[in-house]
This record gives structure tokens, sequence and C-alpha cells, in this order.
């Protein structure tokens, strides 16, 4: 998969079919519309196109909106290429950019930029300054400029619209299997093992902690169902994510206790997989009381890990 930095009118690129967005999850909804594209490329053997912003036009509309993510960079380029894309182009998205009209952004960026042949996008799809330009009109650009549009109607599941933003609201709320079935995997975090207090260890449970990430979404302070991605495995575990309230609040991290084994993973980057939420954060009175609640948290979490197994609308193993 190639991937391109800003518009390159020179390059003679073979039927550009193309879409159009930033794609954070790549889920069902964007799945669908990549779908259509590269089937199109493919029976006009033709170019199958990704058109995205670098950054991500909140950050230069709206600076003051905390926009936290569901994908990194490098995980959307890798979902870009399982789906069979040809290239990603990406621009720098600036107040220039987005003062552009919409005729201007038809015109510069989908005829003369990229050589748009045919171009798949939402049927709400919003463009150019002040996001005037609607799919009408793009329609009738298209039609002046030489590609086809074709507006794509949005993905639903039970009656509501699979969107990023919506995923997003999910996970923050902890509604994590609601999350799976729109996102069509878990919502996975990955980092690196960080030493810890040891106090895992101490209470029978020893754990891989990792800090995380920024800029990323993340699900409310609490304990889950989780597996583990490490070295080709996919291991049973259970997650808390917090401050450690008990023992005086500390930094906020995801700590991880591995079912059934016991591994040295310190150093090691694993990618944690989030499959349901087992209860809330809270301050125990002792570590005794936190043991035994720890003990139920890993028998919940084992059901929910059974229950997930069999479930066929949430795969276990994020796709590469």
């Amino acid at each position: 998969m190639k991937i391109s930095r800003g518009l390159t009118p020179s390059i003679a690129r073979p039927y550009s079919v193309v879409t159009i967005g930033n794609f954070d999850g790549h889920h069902h909804g964007h799945r669908a519309l990549l779908d259509r594209v590269v089937s199109t490329a493919r029976r006009e053997s033709g170019t199958a196109l990704v058109l995205t912003f670098d950054p991500h036009p909140v950050k230069i509309l709206a600076p003051q909106v905390n926009l936290m993510f569901l994908t990194t960079p490098e995980e959307k380029l890798a979902r870009f290429k399982a789906a069979g894309i040809d290239e990603v182009v990406f621009l720098e998205f600036t107040t220039a950019f987005a003062s552009l009209s919409p005729a201007q952004f038809a015109k510069q960026v989908l005829c003369d930029g990229i050589g748009t042949r045919e171009l798949f996008v939402g049927e709400h799809f919003a463009f150019g300054k002040g996001r005037a330009g609607r799919i009408a009109d793009l329609l009738e650009l298209g039609a002046q400029l030489g590609f086809r549009v074709h507006p794509t109607p949005p993905v639903t599941i039970d009656g509501e619209v699979v969107s990023s933003t919506r995923i997003r609201q999910m996970i923050q709320a902890g509604d994590l299997q609601k999350a799976i079935r729109f996102l069509g995997r878990p919502y996975g975090i990955e980092g690196r093992v960080i030493p810890g207090a040891h106090r895992g260890t101490e209470l029978g449970w020893p754990t891989a902690n990792l800090r995380l990430p920024e800029g990323r979404v993340i699900p409310p302070d609490g304990v889950y169902a989780a597996r583990v991605l490490w070295n080709g495995r996919a291991l049973d575990s259970v997650v808390y994510i917090g401050t450690r309230p008990t023992f005086a609040a500390g930094e906020r991290l995801l700590e991880v206790s591995i079912l059934d084994e016991r591994l040295e993973l310190y150093g090691e980057t694993i990618r944690v997989e989030l499959l349901g939420f087992v209860r809330e954060d809270r301050v125990f009175p002792s570590a005794e009381a936190l043991t035994r609640q720890i003990e139920s948290d890993v028998q919940t979490a084992r059901e929910q890990l059974r229950e997930a197994a069999l479930d066929p609308v949430s795969p276990l193993h994020s796709q590469s």
C-alpha cells in the first residue's frame, strides 16, 4: 500500500476510486464504504484510494474540543491495507485548506489533485468552507468535472447509525459489549509493560502494568474482562483501570492480571482487548477485602470471556 502526503497532480493513477474521511475506529460503517471502493477499483483495474487529513479537522476548527481517538495512526494504516486499499493520501488540514469553497475543493483536490473517477462518500457528507457543500452540490460538481459520485447510506445496528462518535461514547460509558458490536471487534489498547509497585503480587494476583496512551479513548475506572494478545497468543485476563485508591491514589494505569499463567512481561509490548465491564472502581477497607473482591471479579470475568467466545457477532481478535 502506497502512502502519499500532499497532492501530486503529476502522478497518473489508473482509474482513481476514492473515499474521503478520517476513519477513526475502522468500524462496520467504514468497512462497508471501503469494501465498495475496493470492489469498484478491482472491477475497473483501478486504484482504491483513501483521502484523509492530518491533523484531524477538529483539531484545527475546534481546538477547544478534547477529541480522543479509537485507533492509532499505525493501526489505521494497517487496517486500510488489510481492507485492500492501494493508496492513502494525507492532506495537511490547515485554516487555509478549510477556507476552500466546495467548488475549489472539488476542482483542486478531487479532480486535479488525485484524478478522481468515482467517489464514494456517506450520504450526509459535507465539504468546503463551513461545510457548505452537500451531496447535491457534489453530484453536480462531479458531473461538471468528470467523476461519478456514489452517496452511501449509513450502516445501522438495531436502528442506530454506526459512527465513531457513538462508539467513543459507548466506550467512555463502559458499554464495551455494544461498542464491540458497532466496531465489529473488541476495543484494544497497546503499550509496553512497565514495572509497578508489586501490590498485585502481594495480593496473589500479579499484574502487568501499562501507562494509558495519550489521546486515546479510555473506559471509566473499574474492572474489565479482557484478552491479552502477546507473542501470537490470546490470554484470558482481568484488567483494572484506575489509580488504586485503596492504597492512596497514584498514577492512573491499566493493570492486567493474566489468568491461569504467570508470565514475565516487563518491557514487552502487549495489546489488551477489553470485552466486558465487571465493576466500578472503589475503595476497600483492607487489602484482605480487596483480595476477596478480586476473586469474585475473576469469576465474573471468566463468565464474560466464555460468553464472548460463543458470540459470533463479537470476534475476539483484531484483524491485522
